[in-house]
């Protein structure tokens, strides 16, 4: 309004200082904008602002740079998540002085509904409905069940591999070249089949349910359930949205804690995401699985849910920095649009042929390059060794190594295992809750290097190996001693 001097929003003494030795190093006077302005930006380290104080503080720029790492060492978070929380206390008490509130209107059917599914008491039975009736009926039962059924044994069993076998023989008379194409770890015979038939299944009914949940607002109202039990992981309920995402991919969830506001949420994030998050794919084999087996399913679900609570209280525990602030804005609700749906699952599905598929047809080449040259036989033989330690047989080191290429391989070699009834209730149970807890697939330990740097990603991965076959290894002594049968 005319008249009205811009009021300046505060910040703390020691930003303050910053600001003001900021201050006192930018000498060009022709930016556009006021000087306070500006250095707020060089602080939050916006790039075309450094790009263009760069090119006018050519003599400062070093002295600012180092300003800006001194200013970063004092804050346990980022300098922009500061300074955006200040603004927004600000805002609120701006708000407070100039707004009056009246009887408030009637509360919609809309907002109701809205509320139940924040509160804790009545948001978890719903939550567990959304589990139960979206992954475990809808991914595990259809997708993992009657289309993998179908669409391995009666489409690749009968038709595809048949045909591919005599086409091969008939087209290829070199033997080695034929393991390559249809041999037992063949491209058409295991990679294309394991791709399209066990696991293209499981990922295409689960974005299309994790598409219906996106669109009708419940995401946000997820977050906010879970953001007090976030808290004790060292998190807040904004890491459910890379969490929920690690069930359609690990991969794609470990780049998308971008959005956490703090270095010490996105590295507690990632190691949960690669540790106790199993992918989509991974998830709707190990419900295969583990169908018809209840209590198998219990001691999965059980020991995953355990270990996911106190790796994620421990590294909170461990890890310095102060509890992350939340706060989120809340879509309406509404009915989700089919179009909407379809969108987003084919998007998806576009994404996972071109980015994983080829990941399934280079892990076939790699194994079959191991087997010619032997070295595929001396990792088989040396995973033999705490394979027997967690009571499983010799061939289910050859699951566990696919697992190092895509851990939806290895979980669909484990089904190959018990479609010829290699496993029991508890050697079923102790090797999903290992292979779920394995090592990240190769896309993800890369993903893992490239956001959190090699020493974490390296040091995340030896400590996930280890502590895996830890895990399995006292399910396995617990449920022998106990004389237990799952």
């Amino acid at each position: 309004m005319p008249g009205l001097s811009p009021k300046k929003v505060g910040y703390s003494d020691t930003l303050e200082i910053y600001l003001a030795r900021l201050e006192e190093l930018l000498k060009a006077k022709d930016y556009k904008i006021s000087k306070r302005s500006l250095e707020l930006l060089i602080l939050q380290e916006d790039k075309e602002i450094l790009e263009l104080v760069k090119e006018k503080e050519d003599v400062n720029f070093n002295l600012i740079e180092n300003l800006i790492k001194e200013t970063k060492a004092n804050y346990a978070q980022p300098v922009s998540y500061i300074i955006s929380l200040r603004r927004q206390q600000e805002a609120s008490l701006i708000a407070s002085r100039v707004m009056s509130f009246g009887k408030s209107p009637a509360v919609s059917i809309q907002e109701r509904i809205s509320r139940i599914m924040m509160n804790p008491f009545t948001g978890g039975p719903i939550l567990l409905f959304v589990l139960y009736y979206g992954l475990y009926k809808f991914v595990g039962t259809f997708g993992a069940g009657f289309l993998v059924d179908f669409i391995e044994n009666k489409v690749f069993g009968n038709y595809i591999n048949p045909w591919a076998i005599k086409a091969v023989a008939k087209i290829l008379p070199i033997p080695f070249l034929q393991d390559l194409l249809v041999g037992e770890y063949g491209i058409i015979t295991l990679g294309v089949r394991y791709a399209f038939a066990i696991i293209l299944p499981v990922v295409a009914t689960f974005f299309f349910a994790f598409a219906i949940v996106e669109d009708t607002g419940y995401l946000p109202r997820l977050a906010m359930l879970v953001d007090q039990l976030f808290k004790k992981l060292g998190l807040s309920g904004r890491a459910v949205i890379p969490l929920v995402l690690g069930f359609g991919c690990d991969t794609m969830a470990t780049m998308v804690t971008r959005t956490l506001p703090t270095k010490r949420e996105r590295i507690i994030a990632t190691l949960l995401l690669a540790l106790a998050i199993p992918c989509s794919a991974q998830m709707g084999v190990i419900l295969a699985l583990l169908e018809g087996r209840p209590l198998a399913l219990v001691a999965w679900l059980g020991v995953i849910i355990f270990v996911f609570l106190i790796v994620g209280y421990l590294a909170a525990k461990i890890m310095p920095g102060e509890l992350p602030t939340f706060y989120m804005e809340i879509p309406p609700l509404r009915l989700p649009q089919f179009s909407n749906i379809l969108r987003k699952t084919a998007s998806r599905l576009s994404w996972y042929f071109k980015e994983i598929f080829p990941l399934f047809i280079f892990a076939s080449f790699l194994i079959w390059l191991g087997q010619i040259s032997g070295i595929f036989n001396v990792l088989v033989k040396i995973l033999q060794h705490p394979m027997r330690w967690l009571g499983l047989p010799d061939k289910a080191a050859v699951a566990f190594l696919f697992g190092f290429f895509r851990r939806d391989y290895g979980a669909a070699g484990l089904y190959d295992l018990k479609k010829a009834g290699l496993l029991s209730g508890n050697q079923l149970a102790v090797s999903c809750i290992t292979l779920t807890l394995f090592l990240p697939c190769i896309a993800q330990l890369m993903m893992n290097v490239k956001e959190r740097g090699l020493r974490i990603g390296i040091a995340m991965s030896i400590f996930i190996l280890f502590f895996s076959f830890s895990i399995g290894y006292l399910v396995n002594f617990v449920l022998t001693i106990l004389n237990i049968s799952l």
